[in-house]
């Protein structure tokens, strides 16, 4: 049982490389970047697979045969998840989307550099987050819901009880308000992140759907989300800056320090020093192999490899931050602010459409192991063992790695067969559109004049809370209803807690977990049936 394992001290994590878990993890990972490739480029959405990870995990487990035996390692099945989870988002959103832009700007030539610098990328991407997860910047001990469900998932199936009881009528409710068209994702993470940075989450999404109806105004159309995520997600990162200088003024582990983290400072300003330095390489090589140089100017292809690096960083950090408050990223429409500038400063379109890829290929990598990483800490008992969490962690990283590569490989096998039916992602097009229709002063103007509201917000809410970014993620994804789901569960949490107190907080994690679970497992299969069905039209 999961209480007897995590009471071991110095428990020894299994290996990623054991020829059996190696074998399945291989085969899940291919299943997972097919199924990637095939949603993003038919529905344009990339399912989480790790809720299908973890139960694939589980019900190997239950084969009562020598040859499974392994799989009843919660570790094991761990590595599972976030082997299937890796790859899906690789393909999907770390590939696929960034290859797709050259293709259909009419450089189809272009592809297989844009291929090259989204996979150094994508590894560059995850190995910043593998190194700063649980620092002060990404503590482990905040929210990552996706993992807190995966977690659960496999805690519930391993003990059984009350918990999976908990769990299966989450699970059954998540389904069932998916099917009626609740978000039942967002009605799960209010329960498990910070209510600050919920509520503000909330109400950016009421906004962006009703600003139209109610002010007669379409906020998208004028760009006031993506101001307003610039100006909050500028002091974000100022706030991480402080964060780190006031960490290296303490004493590790002196009494001081609010939470308990495993990074310290120095590894943090190496790993910032090494994400800025490699994002820098990789977008030279992709100005290179890009032909780049001989379409611009010598000073405007230095311009050009400094900008993309930055924006690579911005968009990791903010999709990050964004990821691990609620559980949900705009990587497409931060990119879209990328792209905004690009075309401000003047980039021809050739070097645009390998901008707006390279930023997008950031970000997904770097919140999908945040939220494996996430679930595989709650699984080896939150750090009361950290040789078993450091050395855990590790194994996902590799795993993960392993996934990545094995995404590589499938995107590069097939990504023609779709090119050829005209099969790309949906978000590309507009990626596209926008590149050919041009800019005007009047959207860099709106950016800065939005950009204050959103960093004056993010400032009054502190490095914690994060609420500009929250705010300005919520106007900028269109989901009906979304908001007032949200709101409702930010209401009954508080008035649970204000009733039961503190006690209530875990069975409202795995009541959550269990939302979230289901609404993933209804998307999944529900994409998959429509899927199918645009394929026999």
């Amino acid at each position: 049982m999961i209480n007897e394992q995590n009471s071991k001290q110095n428990e020894k994590h299994p290996s990623v490389f054991e020829p059996i878990p190696l074998i399945f993890n291989t085969a899940i990972a291919v299943f997972g970047a097919i199924i990637g490739l095939q949603l993003i480029t038919t529905l344009g959405v990339s399912p989480n697979t790790s809720i299908i990870g973890a139960l694939i995990a589980i019900l190997v487990s239950r084969i009562p045969l020598k040859f499974f035996k392994n799989f009843r390692s919660i570790h094991h099945q761990n590595l599972m998840q976030t082997s299937i989870s890796s790859a899906t988002f690789g393909a999907a959103n770390s590939l696929m989307i960034p290859i797709g832009v050259p293709f259909l700007i009419g450089k189809p030539e272009l592809s297989m550099p844009m291929l090259i610098g989204a996979t150094l990328a994508m590894f560059t991407d995850a190995t910043i987050l593998y190194r700063l997860f649980d620092s002060d910047v990404f503590p482990a001990s905040n929210a990552w819901p996706p993992g807190v469900a995966t977690a659960e998932s496999i805690i519930a199936a391993d003990k059984g009880g009350k918990r999976a009881y908990l769990l299966g009528i989450g699970m059954l409710l998540g389904i069932i308000g998916s099917y009626f068209q609740i978000s039942m994702s967002a009605f799960g993470i209010a329960f498990i992140g910070n209510i600050w940075a919920l509520t503000m989450f909330g109400i950016g999404l009421l906004i962006r759907q009703y600003s139209t109806s109610l002010f007669g105004i379409d906020v998208n159309q004028l760009y006031i989300p993506h101001g307003i995520m610039i100006g909050a997600g500028l002091v974000a990162l100022i706030q991480i800056i402080l964060i780190f200088k006031n960490r290296q003024k303490q004493q590790v582990g002196a009494e001081t320090d609010t939470i308990r983290v495993t990074r310290t400072s120095e590894e943090m300003k190496k790993t910032i020093g090494f994400g800025f330095l490699a994002y820098i390489v990789v977008a030279s090589v992709i100005a290179l192999l890009g032909g780049l140089i001989t379409k611009m100017s010598f000073g405007m292809v230095i311009v050009f490899i400094i900008f993309a690096a930055i924006a690579a960083y911005f968009h990791e950090l903010i999709v990050g931050i964004s990821a691990m408050h609620s559980g949900w990223f705009p990587a497409f429409a931060v990119a879209f602010v990328t792209l905004l500038i690009g075309m401000m400063i003047g980039f021809p379109p050739v070097a645009l459409a390998l901008l707006i890829g390279y930023s997008a290929s950031t970000g997904p990598a770097f919140a999908d192991m945040g939220y494996d990483l996430k679930a595989g800490y709650i699984l080896r008992g939150k750090g009361k063992d950290p040789q078993l969490e450091l050395e855990g962690r590790k194994q996902q990283y590799i795993t993960a790695l392993l996934a990545f590569g094995i995404a590589v490989l499938v995107v590069l096998f097939s990504h023609q067969t779709y090119f050829l039916q005209n099969l790309v992602p949906p978000v590309d097009k507009v990626y596209v559109s926008t590149i050919q229709a041009g800019t005007s002063p009047q959207v860099a103007k709106q950016l800065l004049i939005w950009a204050i509201p959103g960093a004056i917000v993010q400032l009054i809410g502190g490095p914690s809370r994060q609420i500009g970014v929250l705010f300005a993620t919520g106007l900028l994804i269109l989901n009906p209803n979304a908001g007032w789901v949200v709101l409702a569960g930010v209401i009954i949490r508080g008035i649970v807690l204000k009733i039961k107190g503190k006690e209530a907080e875990v069975p409202m994690s795995i009541l959550a977990a269990g939302f979230i679970a289901g609404d993933a497992l209804y998307s999944f299969f529900n994409s998959m049936f429509h899927m199918k069905t645009i394929k026999t039209k």
